[in-house]
């Protein structure tokens, strides 16, 4: 207990209260920008932290971390472009919030949710990191496969009007996803001898062109301001925000703790958890129909969900030395660099450096709420007074120079705008682009998991039960039965009932 005090009071220095600050601040501002992921800026400062002790050094990367999840939710909320993959589910309710006047309440309740999320996450890291990180071992490709058909059963639920229109935009975001070289077996799929496209579609660049082109050309042919402004702009909304967070408490720590439960297992990511999140979120609401449409319970479930997986990622990664998402990938780089050795002994023979990491990203995640507010106050009125003008190339410099960051390759800006082109495209024709980058994102999880499993079932003789049998896999396919059936059953039973 004396140890673990000294290692609190060691994450109070000076140093390490201005570098997590720092690191928060820079997060914010990388993530509100589409196409600079978190990971990216993890690894665009990862060589500025080998001059800093393990500890200090490790407390910025996660502040930077943790500061560009939540940053992500400003543009899906104000543009309707997720800064980050994690917070596309965050588009579905925050975009709609913010055109009906409320974006600053939108803004306030993302960033609270985000804190609750966070908070959430660290507290598990500190008190359960080592059961926890045994859980993440169970899970073997045929659990992902599981896993990956559960979120893309979340398409009915995440469908915005038309449930056939949804299911085939996520049979085309499969589809695209199979584009390149096979992830087992290596044969070459749809390339059409560009050899840009061996690796695949680049679901960032992807991303930004189905989400923001559309939302530009919108904007050239409107009248009048792109996001309504709200009659009493001059607060926070705080009371409003605090109220709505406070009848949604249990709301918010589901998310959190499917967030965390996600983020342990290694290469799930924010982006399932936010979607499995608000999907439960959506099932369980008795406002089910308003989402999609400004609910703010779809934006907390979302927001506490991708924030979580930041404590939930590093479970894994301290534990096992295996990352539970790609930023952690970068941070455990830089723990080898400075000669930590993962596992568990780190929490015994190197506790110091771990408690006082720890303490130092609870005291980021604090510091995340009040500069959250403050800048997203700020962030919300400059888009509403900007002129569309102005606006619209700024919006155009920020894809660019998001599209082109991710691989230095100006084929990733031709491709975004591709993209752009058939989103909106679909979006005139009532297909939305949610399924699609849904269908994108879990394609390669679901097929990598898929193929795996079958070799392993071959092997073993015995496919179906490598399939069906072990104990995940039956809890994952019962969810997944239940969230197809689940919803006609109720309807019959209320139309039985009525009649």
């Amino acid at each position: 207990m004396t140890n673990i005090f000294t290692d609190f009071l060691s994450s109070l220095s000076l140093l390490n209260l201005g570098l997590a600050f720092s690191g928060v601040l820079a997060g914010i501002i990388i993530g509100a920008l589409p196409g600079l992921s978190a990971t990216m800026a993890v690894a665009i400062l990862v060589p500025f932290t080998f001059a800093l002790e393990p500890s200090s050094g490790l407390i910025v990367l996660g502040a930077i971390y943790t500061g560009a999840i939540f940053g992500g939710s400003w543009s899906a909320i104000l543009i309707n472009t997720p800064g980050t993959p994690s917070a596309v589910a965050t588009t579905f309710d925050g975009y709609p919030m913010a055109k009906t006047g409320n974006g600053d309440l939108a803004m306030s309740i993302s960033c609270m949710s985000s804190f609750i999320g966070g908070i959430v996450g660290v507290i598990c890291l500190a008190l359960f990191a080592p059961p926890l990180a045994s859980i993440s071992l169970k899970f073997g490709p045929t659990e992902y496969f599981w896993l990956a058909i559960l979120g893309l059963t979340l398409i009915s639920t995440l469908a915005e009007g038309d449930n056939i229109k949804s299911l085939i935009g996520a049979c085309l975001g499969l589809l695209m996803s199979m584009i390149g070289v096979a992830v087992i077996g290596g044969d070459m799929r749809m390339t059409w001898n560009i050899s840009f496209l061996n690796s695949g579609i680049e679901i960032v660049s992807a991303m930004i062109g189905l989400f923001c082109i559309p939302v530009i050309l919108g904007l050239t042919s409107m009248k009048g301001k792109h996001l309504s402004e709200n009659t009493t702009p001059k607060s926070l909304r705080l009371k409003e925000s605090f109220l709505i967070m406070y009848r949604k408490k249990f709301e918010a720590l589901r998310g959190a703790i499917i967030g965390t439960f996600i983020g342990i297992l290694p290469g799930a990511g924010g982006s399932i958890a936010s979607i499995v999140s608000y999907g439960e979120a959506k099932r369980s609401s008795k406002n089910k129909d308003n989402f999609g449409k400004g609910e703010p319970e779809g934006l907390i479930a979302s927001e506490t969900a991708n924030n979580a997986t930041v404590g939930g990622g590093f479970i894994p990664t301290l534990c096992l030395g295996i990352p539970g998402t790609p930023p952690d990938a970068v941070i455990l780089g830089a723990l080898l660099v400075q000669g930590i050795r993962t596992g568990d002994t780190l929490f015994t023979q190197q506790s110091s450096i771990v408690y006082t990491f720890i303490f130092g990203l609870l005291l980021a995640t604090i510091m995340m709420l009040p500069l959250g507010l403050l800048m997203g106050r700020y962030a919300y009125k400059s888009i509403i007074k900007i002129p569309r003008e102005i606006l619209i190339p700024i919006i155009i410099f920020l894809t660019i120079i998001g599209s082109y960051s991710i691989q230095n390759n100006i084929l990733n800006v031709y491709f975004m705008f591709f993209f752009g082109l058939i989103g909106w495209i679909l979006n005139r024709a009532g297909f939305k682009a949610s399924p699609i980058v849904l269908g994108l994102v879990l394609g390669q999880i679901a097929e990598q998991g898929f193929v795996q499993a079958y070799i392993i079932g071959s092997a073993q003789e015995n496919i179906f039960a490598n399939y069906f049998a072990r104990p995940i896999s039956i809890v994952l396919v019962f969810f997944i039965i239940m969230g197809l059936f689940l919803p006609t059953l109720k309807r019959i039973y209320n139309r039985r009932k009525n009649a």
